[in-house]
């Protein structure tokens, strides 16, 4: 299986604190090195970093890391292939345009029969289950919204949901999906999530010895949501998901969970 990360924030904020633990994960700590991504938003446009090697001994890997860039929102994933041949088209997360904004996805699990449901709009680059599982979401947003974004973000993140669940009785769909505005993440059998907010403390990673003190970075308004497929910290209290669920984060903070 992979591995996920996400963060949503209220300021703009760097993710190279939780990118180091999950690169970790990527053929040191974890087996999860055939391929990684990370997306950095910027309003509704997105810049990525693909490379189809483990990420724990990628030099771009190492340089974003040491170059951090602000984002109010970012993805990550590190693969261990399950279907789909190491290269740059089957590395996640996958970027794809709607309604005039970056949609962008990483999934972890395996989906059964996915690659016999027919498609519209959207079509796969690679040849993995979870690209063209995302195809299948987008497709279905993009029918159910022909007139663009709704107007109502309820409506929106119930569609998500339901796609979620109809996608995910054909097997395991943990992912996490972006817009720009919100990051939704939908829990199948593994996922977490924990919401930085004053007061600050210092953190620890649970692969590393890597330490962080969150007030010498922080000021007291700034809320951080981070979501990963396992706790990435040995000294914080994370929020373990239940499966059949999704949440919604906006401006740093749980706005929903919805049956999925």
């Amino acid at each position: 299986m992979c591995e996920l990360l996400g963060m949503e924030c209220n300021v703009p904020t760097d993710i190279v604190f939780s990118f180091s633990g999950l690169a970790l994960r990527g053929g040191v700590r974890g087996p999860h090195a055939d391929g990684w991504g990370l997306a950095l938003y910027e309003g509704k446009a997105v810049r990525t970093f693909l490379e189809p090697a483990a990420a724990a001994e990628s030099k771009l890997a190492a340089y974003i890391r040491s170059h951090p860039i602000k984002t109010l929102l970012a993805i990550a994933h590190v693969r261990k292939r399950t279907r789909g041949p190491v290269s740059l088209a089957n590395t996640h997360p996958f970027v794809r345009e709607l309604w005039g904004r970056n949609f962008t996805f990483a999934h972890n699990g395996t989906l059964r029969g996915v690659k016999t449901r027919p498609l519209h709009r959207f079509h796969p680059i690679g040849s993995t289950d979870s690209e063209r599982a995302f195809c299948l979401v987008l497709d279905r947003l993009d029918r159910a919204f022909p007139s663009g974004y709704p107007k109502e973000p309820a409506r929106l993140w119930r569609a998500v949901a339901r796609a979620g669940r109809e996608l995910g009785a054909s097997g395991s769909f943990n992912f996490l999906l972006g817009d720009g505005t919100h990051l939704y993440a939908r829990c199948a059998t593994k996922l977490c999530y924990i919401v930085r907010k004053a007061p600050f403390r210092t953190a620890t990673l649970a692969d590393d010895d890597l330490s962080i003190d969150f007030a010498q970075v922080t000021t007291p308004r700034d809320r951080v949501a981070v979501i990963a497929t396992a706790p990435l910290t040995r000294d914080e209290n994370w929020t373990i998901g239940r499966p059949g669920e999704m949440w919604v984060f906006r401006r740093g903070q749980l706005a929903a969970t919805l049956p999925s």
